[in-house]
């Protein structure tokens, strides 16, 4: 039986994976940086027929992503999937504490969760996956952070200036594709998906309401790429409908 590692898994797209996942036959690890929603999640998921523990991990956290990657290790021994789903938006969230396109504490804080602790999480989970027969690497990312996307006043995301969380994606394609490089060699596949414009609370009550997709739609995509079989790509930014420009 697979075992997949989620961050973020206890509501939205992560946990919308971590059923689409489970009810495939994969054990899931919920991580969720409380434990007490991590468990709530894990009961959600077990009266569905899936198989999930929950582990703690805040991403921002070195010691926590050093603690919850040991407790993996210790009860399970490897990964073969990692999803680096955890990911926040806070200019769209609290968009009165923006100081203008260059405010740098919310570049920081920004990027503190969504390239720094995807980063720090598959640095220290990637021994784990690396003892796995295959190992598959899913960074959850979002057109908005494709360059060509941002410049091309035919996108529907065109008029979006989000700055930080868009320079934060971008960057986390580029990861996705060194990373793919330095593995080459190895069993591992890393790919960057965008899941689409979620109902999520990741962009506040607005996002929810105008989003088309589900999180139970969005899943699908997520999981294609989480169950790669050994001719599938690495290093590629894929969506519902296939590659995205970078």
């Amino acid at each position: 039986m697979d075992i997949a590692f989620i961050t973020g898994a206890n509501k939205g797209i992560g946990l919308a994976t971590a059923e689409r996942l489970g009810g495939m036959g994969v054990r899931v690890v919920v991580g969720a940086r409380e434990q007490a929603k991590g468990a709530a999640a894990v009961a959600e998921l077990v009266e569905k027929g899936v198989e999930a523990v929950a582990v703690e991990i805040d991403v921002t956290d070195d010691n926590s992503v050093r603690a919850a990657a040991e407790l993996v290790r210790a009860e399970h021994g490897r990964v073969d999937i990692l999803i680096n789903n955890a990911g926040i938006l806070p200019e769209a969230a609290a968009a009165h504490r923006v100081k203008g396109p260059m405010d740098i504490a919310m570049f920081r804080e920004t990027f503190a969760t969504n390239l720094f602790g995807v980063v720090t999480t598959t640095a220290a989970f990637l021994p784990l996956l690396l003892a796995a027969p295959r190992g598959r690497i899913v960074n959850v990312s979002s057109t908005v952070g494709s360059l060509a996307d941002q410049s091309d006043p035919t996108s529907a995301y065109h008029g979006l200036v989000v700055p930080a969380y868009q320079a934060s994606k971008a960057a986390l394609n580029s990861i996705t594709i060194g990373l793919s490089k330095s593995l080459a060699d190895t069993n591992m596949k890393v790919n960057a998906v965008c899941p689409g414009w979620v109902q999520t609370d990741l962009g506040g009550p607005h996002n929810r309401a105008a989003a088309p997709t589900t999180p139970a739609d969005a899943a699908h995509v997520v999981v294609d790429l989480a169950l790669l079989d050994s001719d599938g790509p690495t290093g590629g930014f894929f969506d519902a409908d296939g590659p995205v420009r970078w």
